[in-house]
């Protein structure tokens, strides 16, 4: 995360409250390397956290009272108070999911007395690397290192975070987000087993680099077709008579369709296939095969394009491009919720700079927009600044 941040952090504390802030805490965004939509199918998921995040100035307060600016909405400001309900603003506000955060903090019961805080970040907003369970589990962090909530665990920072967005906010999305900001392992991916919540740290070999490429095609969660997919996954599931698609086989998802939707079916043949395709990267990555990798997550773009379609023109065109600048040393595939935002792809180092050049040639958005290259880094979780 950059070092400038904290500064412009600290600037906007002082400007809105006339005082330098207590401390700072920071959470980082995330890109899935694999594993698209079975995170809310009890499944699995192989993310990292990156270093581009949410950076929280914060001082604690003597009364009830929460005053919250954004810097990077023009200093824009919110307060509400813990003794009173605590109800959001309108759809998308920024606000929205800190009042959530907190709401949700006290209903674990934990007392929280009230606090000034001063938001910056620098994950690319609508791009699929999370920015929102950034925010949010960087205001958990903020108030458990307030008020020295040291038996809160990430586990919990990230449950409290993922009920806020579902329940406040109104995204029905799964625990990958939320679970790898609060728990990210620096230089590792996360594997992480959405129904137990378990994680393991998947090493990430020295010479590969993450690559995160920008689309420049807008995106929402809240409003778009996100929570449609789930509503047909769970029809898939009743189908079935499992609880969740991750306990779904292959062979039997093939052998009683019978007479379900066939768009649900397809629905459920991707998140199968994810799941077995997740686990499987996981080992890949592990033994340092970026060629299996690579098979892996171009099987997982295709079935994210066909059978979930969740994918988008521009970003079709922009996966082929990366896979065919790397070639058979790694590979590319859209990460996030779909519909826009950002590509990934795994390769060796020695390409990065081939690889930018290719996209900077080829690719252009609907809009005429180049794509934007970030390189990043596997990074560790939420926690306090020095």
């Amino acid at each position: 995360m950059s070092p400038a941040l904290k500064h412009v952090a600290t600037q906007a504390f002082d400007a809105a409250f006339g005082e330098l802030p207590q401390c700072w805490v920071q959470a980082p965004g995330r890109v899935n390397l694999i594993g698209e939509h079975t995170d809310y199918n009890d499944g699995f998921v192989l993310p990292c956290a990156i270093n581009f995040g949410t950076l929280i100035a914060a001082s604690a307060r003597p009364d009830a009272l929460v005053r919250v600016v954004a810097a990077d909405y023009g200093a824009e400001q919110d307060q509400f108070r813990l003794d009173e309900p605590i109800l959001p603003l309108a759809d998308g506000a920024w606000p929205n999911y800190v009042r959530g955060v907190v709401k949700y903090l006290l209903e674990h019961g934990l007392p929280l007395r009230g606090a000034d805080l001063a938001l910056t970040g620098d994950v690319p907003q609508g791009a699929g690397l999370s920015s929102s369970a950034s925010l949010e589990v960087a205001v958990t962090q903020a108030f458990k290192t307030l008020q020295g909530f040291d038996d809160l665990s990430p586990t919990d920072m990230a449950l409290i975070s993922q009920r806020a967005e579902n329940r406040f906010v109104g995204c029905n999305c799964g625990i990958m987000d939320q679970l790898v900001s609060a728990r990210g392992e620096t230089g590792s991916a996360l594997l992480i087993d959405c129904r137990s919540h378990e994680t393991r740290a998947v090493p990430m070999p020295p010479n590969v680099a993450v690559m995160i490429v920008h689309s420049r095609v807008r995106r929402g969660l809240v409003g778009s077709e996100y929570n449609t997919r789930r509503q047909q996954c769970e029809a898939a599931a009743r189908h079935y008579g499992v609880k969740a698609l991750r306990d779904l086989s292959l062979a039997r998802l093939e052998a009683e369709a019978g007479d379900l939707d066939a768009t649900v079916l397809r629905r459920a043949r991707h998140i199968v296939t994810e799941n077995q395709r997740t686990v499987d990267a996981a080992a890949a990555l592990t033994a340092g095969d970026l060629q299996r990798m690579g098979l892996l997550m171009a099987a997982s773009h295709v079935s994210m394009r066909d059978d979930f379609e969740i994918t988008h023109p521009a970003v079709d065109q922009l996966v082929d491009i990366l896979q065919s600048a790397i070639g058979p040393a790694g590979g590319a595939r859209m990460t996030g919720g779909g519909f826009g935002g950002c590509v990934v792809a795994l390769l060796p180092l020695a390409q990065v700079a081939a690889v930018r050049l290719a996209v900077a040639s080829h690719y252009r958005a609907p809009t005429g927009e180049p794509g934007t290259v970030y390189v990043c880094q596997a990074s560790a979780g939420a926690g306090p600044l020095v």
